[in-house]
C-alpha cells in the first residue's frame, strides 16, 4: 500500500510540475516578471513606442536596483547568444547594467516587415545562453512580443537591496 501511495504521489507531483512549466517562463515577483509587465503595459499603450525610451524606462525607472545603459544594436552577433547571429529586426536596443558581472542582458527589437514574429521569438529562446557572462549565470529568460516589438531579457530572479544578484559567484 505504501508503494502505491508513493507512486500516486509522484505521478501527481509530475503532472503538477509539467503544468507549472507550461504556464510561462517567469515566476510571480521575479525581476523578469516585473520587467515584462512594464514592457506589456507600454507596448499596449503605444504600439509605435521609441525603443530607446522604453529601454531607459526598463533600466532606470522600473525600480531595478542597478544602474544601466541603453545602446543601439544592429543585426548580427549579440551578447548572450554565443556565435549565433540574430537577424530579422529593423531596429534594436540592448539594455544592461553598467557593472558587467551582473547576469543581466536585455533587448528590444522592432521586427522587419517580412519577419515571422513567432519564429523570431523562438530563435531568441533557442539561441539564448544564460552563461554568456563567464563568472555568473542568469536565472531566467523572458521573451514576449507586442505587435512588431519583441522584448527579451536574461536576468537573475531577484536582486538584493545592495545590488547583489542573489546568485553565487561561479568563478
Amino acid at each position: 500500500m505504501t508503494k502505491r501511495l508513493t507512486a500516486i504521489f509522484l505521478a501527481v507531483l509530475a503532472v503538477l510540475t509539467l503544468a507549472a512549466c507550461g504556464q510561462g517562463e517567469t515566476a510571480p515577483g521575479t525581476m523578469g516578471t516585473m520587467l515584462v509587465q512594464v514592457f506589456e503595459e507600454r507596448g499596449k499603450a503605444d504600439p509605435n513606442l521609441d525603443l530607446t525610451d522604453l529601454g531607459n524606462t526598463l533600466m532606470n525607472d522600473s525600480g531595478l536596483p542597478i544602474d544601466g545603459e541603453v545602446t543601439p544594436v544592429e543585426p548580427g552577433l549579440l551578447m548572450g547568444f554565443g556565435n549565433d547571429e540574430i537577424t530579422g529586426f529593423a531596429e534594436g536596443v540592448m539594455f544592461a547594467p553598467v557593472i558587467g558581472t551582473i547576469p543581466f542582458v536585455g533587448y528590444l527589437f522592432r521586427l522587419d516587415a517580412g519577419t515571422d514574429g513567432d519564429a523570431f521569438v523562438q530563435t531568441l529562446k533557442d539561441q539564448a545562453n544564460p552563461r554568456w557572462n563567464i563568472c555568473t549565470e542568469a536565472d531566467e529568460t523572458v521573451v514576449r512580443r507586442e505587435g512588431d516589438v519583441v522584448f527579451f531579457v536574461m536576468c537573475p530572479q531577484s536582486m538584493d537591496e545592495d545590488g547583489g544578484d542573489g546568485v553565487s559567484d561561479l568563478s
